[in-house]
């Protein structure tokens, strides 16, 4: 059977995106004080975000996080793929904000600002997506 994950993967990028750039903008805007800078920030995070989150999913899906066999519980594991996205995507909305702004503050204050929202939003995005069993052969019960 052809391994559909990589439609997995793909799917679940566009739907975070989406998600994740709504919210830089949003942010971006009321911290800068200017919607064109919150829309600029969140055009151009389109790009590296996608790109940077697909190979994240590729990355967590080839780990395999088991103690004496069994494999890690879902919502711990979850939880551990939110702190490493958000790790990568604070790093890169950072410089993105201070790069488009001009101003490393606010890159900073987007930036901090996104760790709380982005954590929350990306936790049951993921929750969310386990639940779907599009892209898989078969899932083991939670």
């Amino acid at each position: 059977m052809k391994d559909n994950t990589y439609k997995r993967h793909i799917a679940k990028t566009i739907t975070w995106r989406l998600v994740g750039t709504i919210d830089t903008i949003i942010l971006s805007w009321i911290i800068s004080g200017d919607p064109m800078t919150g829309l600029k920030i969140g055009m151009a995070e389109v790009v590296t975000k996608m790109l940077l989150y697909y190979f994240h999913e590729r990355v967590w899906f080839k780990i395999n996080l088991s103690k004496d066999g069994e494999t890690l519980e879902s919502r711990k594991r979850h939880i551990a793929k939110t702190i490493t996205w958000r790790l990568i995507g604070t790093m890169d909305t950072m410089l993105l904000a201070w790069f488009i702004s001009g101003n490393p503050l606010t890159g900073l204050k987007i930036g901090f600002a996104e760790v709380v929202t982005k954590m929350l939003l990306y936790y049951f995005h993921e929750r969310t997506w386990y639940k779907i069993n599009y892209g898989l052969k078969s899932r083991t019960s939670d």
